[in-house]
């Protein structure tokens, strides 16, 4: 649901107290019990009809957390069981996880009441990241935050109006009765603290439920997994997903299924988009395949390699404001766009959304042979094009473009150019000319993308031979430079 169609079913309910519960995890009864006991409260300060709001996190996630698919059936498995309030709507809340600690959890509640929850339930331990490690690698200490700091910063947190906290600390289960609770030092030995780790080391092994009786050793051996602790059926995905976590069917976090946008033209279209069968052949007004790599100019006009007026063509990879990966997959038989894939599974963006339109120069070859006078190696790949111009242009469009600079990224040892350029039909391109008429603030922003983009990932910050984008006179050596490659690379059949 979006959010205002989230606001109109919390308006549509007749509730008057809305109250939200974020999760990126599994739910079990300790979840279950802080939903529970919120909705309690609520009724104890005299609201009629609360009702709790599951918004389970759908953005990226770890590897090792939990996939959203699994995650989601699990938390329709505990509703349709009854250990939620009977007033529950779930809806995917499709923001990433960044395990920022206590500064993640006010953006977590603060945009929830932005939909109109009145409530934010909190716990203890907001995600976070470890501490640091020493010279020799060794982990210093544990989590880097306290496990109340998400919820005593929270508490604090200016900007919160009349959104209201509800807080919780540390819930166990009781061995006397099998239910979550908050612990009884009167009696320590009747509780057990299970852990996001035990639970997953459980479901790995395919622990069956305990019996009646929790086994007086289960802390040193852990052979079954507590009654009440969680709903047989979804007890059962659990163990579905993690004796198979490999398993390329799972959904690690929500993404954009929509249609892609392709310009028009003769194309043939295969598989699914957004899975990694989708494929985008190009053909000819015969109908015949043709490669949009090898069988498409690079000059448009001719083959005087100085162009006076720095006109290449393009072709387009991915649209300004979209997020999947595409790219002309050189292995295939014509070189159809298809989506990039990473252990099977299709790759998207994850520094941001792209602000420009991304593709290739036709007919050119960063030659893997060959050194720049620094001693990089070339990628292998097509030359890149950032265009950055006013309008989105479709995947498979073929335009020609002005050249107005370049970027030199080292990529792992290996020059990965950047060509510099804009529609030579934008609106802007009157204005553009060299590097020099490109707005700062735009320069900055296309420095920045290149060195960080790949950090989203947990790569490293990339390397700019030269923050400052080189002109226009450079990029056409380059463009020349490994349009002779390709020739030659086509011609001794490498390529």
């Amino acid at each position: 649901l979006t959010p205002q169609e989230l606001r109109e079913r919390f308006i549509a309910s007749g509730t008057d107290a809305v109250y939200a519960f974020q999760t990126r995890n599994p739910t079990h009864a300790g979840h279950a019990y802080l939903m529970q006991d919120a909705g309690r409260q609520l009724k104890a300060m005299g609201y009629k009809k609360p009702l709790l709001w599951l918004t389970p996190l759908g953005g990226w996630t770890k590897d090792d957390d939990m996939p959203l698919d699994v995650r989601i059936h699990q938390h329709q498995v505990i509703i349709e069981e009854g250990m939620l309030p009977s007033d529950t709507v779930m809806a995917i809340w499709p923001s990433p996880m960044i395990y920022a600690g206590p500064t993640e959890v006010q953006w977590h509640c603060k945009s929830r009441r932005n939909v109109g929850a009145r409530f934010f339930i909190t716990g203890r331990d907001p995600a976070g990241i470890k501490r640091s490690k020493n010279e020799n690698q060794m982990q210093v200490g544990g989590d880097f935050y306290d496990g109340n700091h998400g919820r005593y910063v929270l508490q604090t947190s200016p900007g919160m109006g009349e959104m209201k906290i509800l807080s919780f600390s540390k819930v166990v289960y009781d061995k006397l009765d099998n239910k979550m609770k908050p612990p009884d030092k009167n009696r320590k030995s009747d509780f057990l603290s299970i852990s996001g780790s035990t639970m997953r080391a459980l479901a790995k092994k395919g622990a069956p439920p305990c019996p009646d009786s929790i086994p007086a050793n289960w802390e040193e051996t852990k052979p079954c997994i507590p009654n009440g602790f969680m709903v047989k059926r979804g007890w059962e995905l659990m163990i579905q997903y993690y004796q198979d976590p490999a398993n390329t069917k799972w959904i690690g976090y929500s993404r954009m299924m929509s249609e892609p946008l392709i310009a028009p033209g003769d194309f043939v279209t295969m598989g699914k988009f957004g899975k990694p069968s989708w494929t985008l052949y190009f053909q000819n007004a015969n109908g015949e395949r043709i490669s949009p790599w090898h069988d498409v100019p690079v000059y448009p006009h001719s083959q005087d390699h100085s162009q006076a007026d720095r006109i290449v063509t393009m072709m387009v990879e991915i649209p300004m404001g979209r997020m999947e990966k595409l790219e002309v997959n050189k292995e295939t038989e014509f070189n159809p766009i298809k989506q990039d894939t990473k252990k099977g599974k299709p790759r998207y963006y994850k520094y941001g959304v792209p602000f420009f339109n991304y593709g290739m120069l036709p007919q050119t070859w960063e030659n893997p042979a060959k050194k720049d006078q620094a001693g990089h190696s070339g990628d292998g790949d097509p030359l890149d094009v950032m265009e950055i111009g006013s309008r989105q242009l479709p995947t498979g469009s073929v335009v020609q473009v002005k050249v107005l600079g370049i970027y030199s990224l080292i990529d792992q040892g290996e020059v990965d150019y950047k060509i510099i350029v804009i529609n030579k039909d934008d609106p802007l391109a009157s204005s553009m000319r060299t590097e020099a008429d490109i707005d700062a603030a735009v320069k900055d922003r296309l420095a920045d993308w290149l060195k960080m983009y790949k950090t989203a990932e947990g790569k490293a910050v990339n390397e700019l031979t030269n923050d400052e984008m080189e002109g226009p006179l450079k990029a056409m050596s380059v463009i020349k430079e490994t349009y002779n490659y390709w020739k030659e690379g086509r011609e001794n059949g490498k390529i």
